[in-house]
This record gives C-alpha cells, sequence and structure tokens, in this order.
C-alpha cells in the first residue's frame, strides 16, 4: 500500500491548485481522476481559451445557502493573485465584457501552468475508486491501480454538469458516506425550455438574439438573451437559470433602454398608418417584432389600435412573464448550483468540522458562480485555501 500526507481527488481546477499548493510545503501528494486527463473543464471553457477568471469577483458574484462562507477564501486568494500567477508564466490574455478574463493562445496554457506549480506531485488518471475508508486517523482508498492511504484526503469532484466530461455525483457519494449534508444539486448556468404550446407561439425565432433583462425576485441581469428551439438562452439566461426554481415566473424586458408605451404611441401620433409590426422592428429584430403583435392579436396599423391595446403589447415587451417548464439540465449546464452543505466545513481550511483531515473544495461545495470566469476563480481560492493546511 502506497502511503502519501495528502489525496486528492480530482484533477480539475480546484484539485490541481490545491495539489500545487500542498506540494510547496513539501506534502507527498497523490492526484487522483478517472478521466484520461487532467483539467477537463478548463480545456474546454472559453471555446478552448479558458475564460481564467473575472476582474470583478466579489463575494457578492456567488450563490450558496450561506452567502458568507466565500468571503474569507476569496479576499485570501483574489483574482488578482492568479492573474499574477498568469503574468509570472508569460501567458497572454485579454479582457472581454463584463471583466472577463481569456487566453489569448489557448486554455491548455493554463492547465500546464498548474501542472508545473504541482510537478513532483503524483497524478494518476483513469484511476477509478471503489471503496474509500477511515481507519484511525488514516483514509483508505481501493482503486483500479491499488491501495493508497493518507492522513488527509480532498474531494475535488466537482458536481454532475457536462457528464461528457467525466462528471459525476461522486463527491456527493463520498460527503453522504460521512453523513454529511448535500444540498440539493440541480443544474445552473443552463438554458431554459418551454412548454410544447409555448413553443408553438415563438415558432420561428431561433437564433434571434438581442439585449435583454432578466428578472427573479431582486436579482436581474443584462446581457444577451438567444431564442433557441427548446426555449431560451443566451448570458441572461443562464446567469438567471442558476436562480430558477421550477415554478418560478421570469419576468423578461426585452427592450430595456426603451419604454415602449411611449414610442408606439409617439410612432402612432407621428406616423398614423404605419403597421404596428413595421413600426416594432425598427427597435426590436424583425422576426420577433412580427411574432409579438401576433401573440397579443393586434395586427394592423397604429392609427386602427386603441391605446389600451398598445399597452398591452408594451407589457409584453417590457415585462413579458415567462414560466419554464425546465431547463436543458446536466448535459448542457455549466456548473451545479448546491453541493456539500458550507455549514459542516470551516471557511479558512474547507475541513469537514467532524471529520478531521477531509476536504471539500470547488464546484462541489455549495458554492456556486456567477458566468464569466467566477466558478473558476472559486476553484483557485478554495483549493489555495486547502492547499495552505492538508
Amino acid at each position: 500500500m502506497q502511503e502519501f500526507d495528502v489525496i486528492i481527488i480530482g484533477a480539475g481546477a480546484a484539485g490541481l491548485m490545491c495539489a500545487g499548493e500542498a506540494n510547496k510545503r513539501g506534502r507527498r501528494v497523490l492526484l487522483l481522476d478517472r478521466a484520461p486527463k487532467v483539467g477537463q473543464k478548463i480545456r474546454i471553457s472559453g471555446g478552448g481559451r479558458s475564460n481564467f477568471t473575472n476582474l470583478h469577483a466579489t463575494p457578492a458574484n456567488f450563490l450558496s445557502e450561506n452567502p458568507r462562507f466565500c468571503v474569507s477564501a476569496l479576499k485570501r486568494y483574489t483574482q488578482h493573485d492568479f492573474i499574477a500567477l498568469v503574468e509570472k508564466y508569460g501567458i497572454a490574455y485579454h479582457e472581454r465584457e463584463h471583466g472577463q478574463l481569456f487566453c489569448d493562445d489557448s486554455a491548455q496554457q493554463v492547465i500546464d501552468m498548474l501542472l508545473e506549480e504541482a510537478r513532483g506531485v503524483e497524478v494518476k488518471t483513469g484511476c477509478n475508486i471503489s471503496d474509500i475508508s477511515k481507519t484511525g486517523q488514516c483514509f483508505i482508498l481501493e482503486t483500479n491501480q491499488g491501495p493508497f492511504t493518507a492522513e488527509s484526503l480532498v474531494i475535488a469532484t466537482g458536481g454532475p454538469s457536462i457528464p461528457k466530461m467525466g462528471a459525476s455525483s461522486f463527491g456527493y457519494q463520498i460527503a453522504k458516506q460521512f453523513d454529511l449534508r448535500v444540498i440539493d444539486p440541480r443544474p445552473g448556468l443552463v438554458p431554459l425550455t418551454f412548454t410544447p404550446d409555448i413553443l408553438k407561439k415563438l415558432n420561428g425565432l431561433s437564433g434571434v438574439s438581442l439585449e435583454a433583462t432578466a428578472k427573479l425576485g431582486k436579482i436581474a441581469f443584462t446581457e444577451a438573451l438567444l431564442f433557441t428551439h427548446r426555449g431560451l438562452s443566451g448570458p441572461v439566461i443562464l446567469q438567471i437559470s442558476s436562480y430558477w426554481h421550477q415554478g418560478d415566473t421570469i419576468t423578461l424586458n426585452l427592450l430595456p433602454n426603451t419604454d415602449v408605451f411611449n414610442y408606439l404611441k409617439e410612432a402612432k401620433n407621428n406616423q398614423p398608418k404605419k403597421e404596428i409590426h413595421t413600426a416594432l422592428s425598427q427597435i426590436l429584430p424583425k422576426r420577433l417584432a412580427q411574432k409579438m403583435t401576433e401573440w397579443i392579436g393586434c395586427a394592423g396599423r397604429l392609427a386602427d389600435t386603441p391605446d389600451k391595446t398598445l399597452r398591452r403589447l408594451a407589457e409584453h415587451i417590457n415585462a413579458w412573464q415567462i414560466t419554464p417548464n425546465g431547463s436543458e439540465g446536466n448535459r448542457t449546464a455549466e456548473v451545479t448550483v448546491g453541493g456539500v452543505d458550507t455549514k459542516e466545513l470551516s471557511s479558512k481550511t474547507m475541513e469537514v468540522q467532524s471529520v478531521p483531515g477531509l476536504y471539500f473544495i470547488g464546484e462541489a461545495v455549495d458554492v456556486t458562480g456567477h458566468l464569466g470566469g467566477f466558478n473558476f476563480q472559486w476553484a483557485w481560492s478554495s483549493g489555495h485555501a486547502c492547499g495552505q493546511v492538508v
């Protein structure tokens, strides 16, 4: 049986970061992953260029049943710390909208950097774990590559989103084995779907995009919206989806910078013979303008349309109430919302309070970031916090 100081299960962003930090402290580290290569989600992120962090990352960009849990780790290892590491390795990067940072070249550069930081760590890919047990102060792992033991065990397996990349619920199974509470996981940053009757009304809009505001309770985002053949997608929908639960109604403003009723009233006064959908197509994509007027049933000239009807149309555009029937699920979800309850963990070390030597980091924990590099920042911050103590 091979002995180590630390065993980390999951060679993704959080696991690689943790391995590198523990390695710098002279710890004997074993990093295991069932996938054939390390850093699979890093590799595909950002269209292959890795949206590795966000300039504007703050605790406010994260969801959790305990919003304060992420504060300690995020403050002790910030986006600026990771940017400094990227610059140290000479990786060229650029900023896109909303503070998102991407590699100029390839996401593989970030993986190579993390592996260099973890030089000396023993890495085993294609490793399937059949059993985990704890005897005294030691954890014992039975795998297809032999048995291993260590005093510290770090779970960095992520959630079940994007199963084609090897994602699974394995981390939650380990948590439950040690009697830890797991907050029900659900897909986050995911397209939303509609019932057949609504899809019928939206038929022909697939591919249409525009900037919109999506609001759910006190939460609101303004970004690009995309109509799909299943429902709605685009950054604004992905953002609001992490807050959405089955049965919730979302309010969409398809023209957040325009009072549509005032616009239509003015058009009615100045060009009364103009068709309603023609007037709308000046400020909305043509296909969408046509569908909105059809939906409300107000085809015809502005002059022949009562203000009451124009107001109803305007409300349908400025405050469209939609109740999705679901999401596209883990297949296309970028992250998992929920996970190991943070009440079980130390916010400074990520150690399970009831099981000394056991740690959970990254997406496996009930901390989920917004779209735009925030989830990677949580991986770096939580991995760094854990790597300082294991």
